[in-house]
């Protein structure tokens, strides 16, 4: 029916309200304790801000990293995860079946994409409490409830952790992990080194340029670039063998690194059950034959594509 004629509004769906749900209750000494711990970091936070002066990195109001109003934003937008690999071309066949089911905290817009720029390229860490709220929402939307998954975290570029000095999404994944009880981090994955062993059909991509970041690339540059370009270690092999597994990254575009640290664990053999981001967001305009947009993904939100581009 035509919106026009019936008088009815289009409404955003990242703005629309959503049905109540039961609230998850804790116990009361753990809540306590949750209480206590936001009062200490709230005072430890208005002590620096009176001797560091900071900005909002949303609005620029002064005294807060992320000011209340920014912050409400933020929980806001990333209040309810939602399924995402139909819009990441890498995740899905040429027949629409998934091949690794992703969940996103919020779409990479507004306040989430400024917040988690901020928080990558200029190490505003005081967003990692938020973000990781966000991100450990999502987490628990993927496992449903059942314990006993690892968080594996994708490990970031040599030349982005050189740069930045830190990888966000080992930092974020932290945060997100007090927040998750019964869910064990296990850092196994790693970029494999160039001249490393790696499956024949994939060497030739596995050099300097693969290890190289992805920013501006289009959907067959990008799953060149990373194919064959990450291996579990070694030395912790058996940690991931028949374990069920769910990768953690911060933000999603072709889902070609994802797709790629999937296919190292399963050769590791580990159970890839899924897969969490902190943000999703469309594949990037490229001249490149292969980088078409992914059509919007079928009853989930619309992935908008924000202006600034994932720097890995």
């Amino acid at each position: 029916m035509d919106r026009r004629r019936s008088g009815t509004r289009a409404v955003d769906p990242d703005l629309a309200p959503h049905p109540p749900s039961a609230a998850l209750h804790r116990a009361e000494h753990q809540a306590a304790f949750l209480r206590l711990l936001d009062w200490v970091a709230g005072a430890a936070e208005d002590l620096f801000a009176l001797a560091v002066p900071v900005d909002c990195v949303c609005c620029g109001s002064e005294d807060h990293s992320l000011c209340p109003s920014c912050a409400g934003r933020l929980r806001q937008l990333t209040r309810e995860p939602f399924r995402v690999e139909s819009g990441a071309p890498a995740l899905m066949d040429v027949a629409g079946t998934v091949i690794l089911p992703v969940v996103a905290a919020g779409v990479y817009r507004d306040e989430l994409a400024q917040g988690l720029l901020s928080f990558k390229r200029h190490g505003q860490h005081q967003l990692a409490k938020s973000l990781g709220r966000a991100l450990a929402s999502a987490v628990r939307a993927a496992a449903r409830g059942g314990p006993g998954f690892l968080l594996v975290p994708v490990p970031t570029s040599t030349s982005a952790y050189v740069s930045r000095g830190f990888s966000p999404v080992h930092l974020l994944l932290k945060q997100a992990a007090r927040q998750l009880p019964g869910f064990e981090v296990a850092d196994v994955l790693r970029k494999a080194a160039p001249g490393g062993r790696v499956p024949d059909g994939y060497k030739g991509f596995v050099g300097r340029k693969a290890l190289g970041g992805q920013k501006g690339l289009g959907r067959g540059a990008r799953s060149q670039r990373v194919r064959g370009s990450m291996q579990v270690k070694p030395r912790v092999r058996a940690k991931v063998t028949g374990r069920p597994c769910i990768l953690i990254d911060d933000v999603l575009t072709t889902g070609a690194t994802l797709g790629e640290a999937a296919r190292a664990l399963h050769l590791a053999g580990a159970q890839v059950r899924g897969a969490v981001v902190l943000a999703a967001t469309r594949p990037p305009d490229a001249p490149d034959p292969d980088a078409v947009p992914a059509g919007p993904p079928r009853n989930h939100h619309d992935l908008e594509k924000n202006k600034p581009g994932k720097d890995e």
